[in-house]
């Protein structure tokens, strides 16, 4: 083997990243140990409280590696992700609504032709992926071929864009491009709103080409706070500032009171030296400069980086957090990791009392990093806002027209803003009341930008200036239009997992991988000896690599991606039979061990090759089209494939050339008493018997469809839109009785109840007001639902499923997907199927160079594809229920990869017994080929059934569809590559004689 040397250095250094990724993950589950004992008070664990231990050292240094200190924060980036199924939590997604901003831009129209064009868009895209905004054109056409877009759209509010003269395609280009902002916009305001939640590692990402936002918030144990926050309307507003010298009184009190409570944890230190620290060093510090004015937020990030160690070095632990973390001199700046302390100080009920009621104190909106390259360090400025009376604020954001980014004087980027007649007048008092101060443009009690005003601006017409980049220029102008133009959101789909159900499907994960690692080895020893226990160790390391690149990547290991690692330890077995059958082959033949050994590999590398590339598409198509728990399982399946090829493929010859560098066999060997004759000399007419394979085929999937036709497949909630949820009970409870009971709760529309893993829980579904997604559809649903299994259990609904006793019931999860949400992803799971066997079709037709291949291996997928969805039907018709959602077409594009894998295997042995008997009989080409792949074809198949069996047995009731699928698919893909796609080739082949 050439490069040996290379493939044992990446080796190591593969091993050592995988070692450093990882160890974030063990000093992450250390840090949430901690956090649950100190949640656990008599076995019971308050989820709130872990959050808020999490929180509390979120940005504190909890692991030092090699003298480098990591905050909590730092790991939590790098570590490898539970998914929400494996931790509990909360996944929503939201939809913004475009109706809503195009009234806006045309100033809340009244035009009837508008209004009507609007209600037929609406119409039009209920249900499908059309676009709003051309919808809403071709509607307004209809109802209104005669009139411009531009006497609609040219109000006061777009002077300067729209005129009446504005041709149609300018208008909707305006239109489209405010649409796309109000999706940003709403997408930022949301990820600010989730940073300061409450939880550990939200995650936050706008789906492409959608006007849909998706979150998922880990460990929350509130969803209705969660809904509230998420929907909640932006509030833009400009407050006035306080400069330093106005409330120096207020932060002196406010030290005072620290230092005194302080004192009371130190007793140790005097109060004399305490009273004397905080007069004199604390005024020496806010005094150097009473003249010069608060520290501009324009200024802020050059304030740091000249002056980031401005505080007195006289200060000692004395003086409280307010002051002994400041970063600069001339405001409230302190370094991010400090910003907890700063936090807990402000809400202590001692310090408040001393905080005036004029004083509101407000944080920057986003970090501002040093300006040192070599500084890693991030600094927020608290600021201190003038607050009325009656708490509102002098001005609001409604009455903004209009906001873009600009460039001003120095043509460097700006940001223009418009004010309507109302807002002018305000605006003028405020300016010419704030002269040579700042005033702050707040959203959701944040500061977004601080501008110092410069003199009265009477006209409403206002330049904001300051060291901006271009991003960030229009992004604060995209913010400001958040009063004049409100995107409202709605939460079309809505999964709550509770920590219950999750810590169940965690174990149940582990305990599949496990299982089904164990069996495999067992398995491996006992067929192939010496070589057997080499392909274990490469078991290990795929394994080991894929859990640390996954790492790598902070990808999220989730239910779904654990049944792809189980589902890869089967499939990582094939190269190694492949290469091992081949070695036996050459040896067989009377070859030496290290000639056997070199041919081996290099006659199995193109099968090896073509069938990883193939699965490896499939990954790619899943995860391109694919949503959700689907998107991990791609991610997964893709790396698993490209680290059992590695591990497979070279490590494993780096240690079968190791053990029989001597040439002596008995140094390592291929088989055992079970696998020496095993199949062997087998000579079994396949093609021969391709009919009665065909007709067997057909009828069962006759039998699958009348199925279909009679009782249909039962969809998930994913696929036909409504709202499921999993309750659990303190003892069984009859289904079909409680299906029953709950028609009435529903007004009869539609309700399915099944056992959901054990007959102490039941999955309940209900297409209940389906087509209303509000919040007080969902309540309404929930609660109808709480008193339909209360009436008929006589059971106390409790929410927390940690604090549930005897006589209780829980809601474990929830899950909501609106209707277009679930059109979406039926197409996107059709066109998935489609584009895959496409994309194979190509594959083999390029590889093998003839349409009969292309056309075999796509025949056999197709018969593999209907056979299952047949085997789902004919379950179905026998009471045995299992549910097509999305986890189920990751099911059957898995079942696509490996029927064609297998098939591949075959093509490729076709392929070279062609080569070699060039002008002999057909038949007797593919039958010996299928013969002499029939013992690794049987192998990989009993060993990735094996694996699968084990995760339909414990891997859950989530997963129970999922392995069930991949059983049958197992199976037939089996049967259909001997019996299905070779005897396609032959018949489709005019050479077959």
């Amino acid at each position: 083997m050439k490069n040996k040397g290379g493939v044992v250095l990446l080796t190591i250094i593969i091993s050592l990243l995988c070692v450093y990724y990882l160890s974030f993950t063990f000093v992450a589950q250390r840090v949430n140990q901690q956090a649950i004992d100190a949640a656990t008070v008599e076995n019971t664990t308050d989820y709130q409280k872990k959050q808020e231990y999490l929180d509390s050292v979120w940005n504190e240094p909890v692991y030092n590696l090699f003298g480098v200190d990591f905050t909590y924060k730092e790991i939590k980036e790098t570590e490898l992700n539970l998914g929400l199924d494996l931790q509990g939590g909360m996944h929503v997604t939201l939809e913004v609504s475009p109706v809503e901003i195009v009234k806006g831009i045309s100033g809340n129209s009244t035009d009837p032709n508008f209004l009507k064009a609007l209600d037929m868009a609406k119409q039009n895209v209920k249900g499908t992926q059309l676009d709003f905004v051309t919808e809403f054109y071709n509607a307004y056409k209809e109802v209104a071929p005669d009139q411009s877009l531009a006497s609609v759209f040219a109000t006061a509010a777009n002077r300067g864009r729209i005129s009446l003269s504005t041709s149609d395609e300018e208008v909707l280009d305006l239109i489209n491009t405010e649409v796309d902002g109000a999706i940003d916009r709403s997408f930022n305001i949301l990820r600010t709103r989730i940073d300061r939640f409450g939880t550990s590692q939200p995650n936050i990402q706008r789906l492409q080409g959608t006007g849909r936002i998706q979150i998922e918030l880990p460990g929350v144990d509130n969803p209705e706070r969660v809904r509230k926050l998420l929907q909640g309307v932006a509030k833009l507003e400009f407050w006035e500032v306080h400069e330093m010298q106005e409330i120096f009184p207020t932060l002196q009190a406010m030290n005072d009171v620290m230092v005194k409570e302080m004192q009371a944890e130190l007793p140790e230190i005097s109060a004399e030296e305490g009273e004397t620290t905080e007069s004199e060093d604390l005024g020496d510090l806010l005094s150097d400069d009473s003249e010069t004015d608060s520290l501009d937020a324009d200024d802020l990030e050059a304030q740091l980086a000249s002056d980031s160690t401005a505080v007195d070095s006289t200060f000692n632990s004395q003086v409280s957090p307010l002051f002994s973390l400041l970063k600069a001199q001339y405001g409230l700046v302190y370094d991010l990791k400090d910003t907890a302390q700063v936090n807990r100080m402000l809400k202590n009920p001692k310090v408040q009392q001393v905080i005036p009621s004029t004083i509101k104190f407000m944080w920057l909106v986003k970090p501002i990093k040093n300006q040192d390259e070599l500084s890693q360090d991030e600094f927020l400025e608290l600021y201190a806002i003038k607050t009325s009376r009656g708490g509102k604020a002098p001005l609001s954001g409604e009455v903004i027209v209009d906001a873009r980014q600009d460039l001003d004087q120095r043509t460097a980027p700006a940001i223009s803003m418009n004010m309507n007649a109302t807002g002018a007048k305000k605006w003028k008092k405020l300016t010419g009341d704030n002269v040579n101060r700042r005033i702050a443009i707040v959203l959701d009690n944040y500061v977004y930008s601080a501008p110092n005003v410069q003199g009265e601006i009477p006209n409403g017409s206002s330049q904001i200036t300051g060291n901006f980049t271009l991003e960030e220029a229009k992004d604060l102008a995209n913010i400001l239009k958040a009063g004049s133009l409100p995107a409202p959101t709605t939460i079309v789909e809505d999964v709550v997992i509770g920590p219950t159900l999750g810590k169940v499907a965690q174990d149940q994960g582990m305990l599949s991988i496990f299982a089904g690692l164990a069996i495999v080895i067992v398995f491996m020893i006992a067929y192939y000896s010496g070589g057997g226990m080499i392909a274990n160790l490469a078991l290990f390391f795929n394994v080991f690599f894929i859990l640390g690149i996954l790492a790598q990547l902070s990808a999220a290991l989730t239910l779904p991606g654990i049944a792809g690692i189980v589902l890869t330890i089967g499939m990582s077995i094939d190269a190694n039979v492949l290469i091992f059958e081949r070695i036996k082959e050459e040896l067989k033949n009377g070859a030496g061990l290290k000639q056997a050994i070199t041919s081996g590999y290099r006659k199995a590398y193109s099968s090896i090759v073509d069938a990883n590339v193939t699965t490896f598409l499939v990954g790619i198509i899943l995860y391109s089209l694919g949503q959700g728990p689907v998107k991990g399982f791609a991610i997964t399946l893709m790396v698993g494939i490209a680290c059992s090829f590695f591990s497979a493929v070279f490590i494993t010859r780096v240690f079968v050339e190791w053990f029989s560098k001597k040439g002596d066999q008995s140094k390592i060997s291929f088989t055992t008493g079970l696998s020496k004759n095993a199949l062997a000399g087998m000579n079994f007419d396949f093609i021969s018997k391709r009919k009665f394979a065909y007709l067997f085929s057909t009828v069962f999937i006759t039998i699958g469809i009348v199925a279909m036709m009679i009782k249909g497949l039962t969809f998930g909630v994913d696929f036909t839109g409504g709202r499921s949820y999993v309750v659990s009970f303190d003892k069984p409870v009859e289904s079909s009785a409680l299906k029953v009971a709950l028609g009435s709760s529903f007004d009869n529309q539609g309700v399915e109840v099944k056992t959901y893993g054990a007959n102490n829980v039941l999955k309940v579904t209900t297409s209940y007001l389906i087509n209303d997604e509000s919040d007080e559809a969902d309540a309404n649903v929930k609660a109808a639902l709480v008193s339909g299994v209360s009436d008929f259990t006589g059971l106390s609904y409790v929410q927390d499923d940690s604090k549930a006793s005897e006589g209780d019931f829980t809601i474990a999860s929830s899950s909501k997907v609106g209707a277009t949400i679930a059109d979406d992803i039926k197409n996107a799971s059709t066109q998935s199927v489609v584009f895959a066997l496409v994309v194979i079709f190509l594959y083999i037709l390029v590889r093998f160079r003839k349409w009969q291949f292309g056309l075999g291996a796509i025949i056999a997928l197709f018969h593999d594809t209907l056979f299952v969805l047949s085997a789902f039907a004919i379950a179905n018709m026998l009471g045995i229920s299992f549910e097509v959602d999305q986890v189920f077409i990751a099911a059957m594009l898995t079942i696509i990869g490996y029927s064609i894998n297998d098939t591949v295997v075959v093509f490729d042995r076709v392929r070279e017994n062609l080569d070699v008997k060039a002008g002999g009989e057909m038949k007797s080409i593919f039958n010996e080929s299928l013969n002499s792949t029939i013992n690794r074809t049987m192998i990989t198949s009993v060993t990735t059934l094996i694996v699968v069996v084990v995760l339909f047995l414990f891997g859950g009731a989530v997963l129970k569809g999922f392995s069930f699928a991949l059983i049958v698919g197992i199976l037939i893909g089996t049967y259909s590559s001997l019996f299905i796609a070779t005897p396609v080739v032959i018949d489709f082949n005019k050479d077959k004689e």
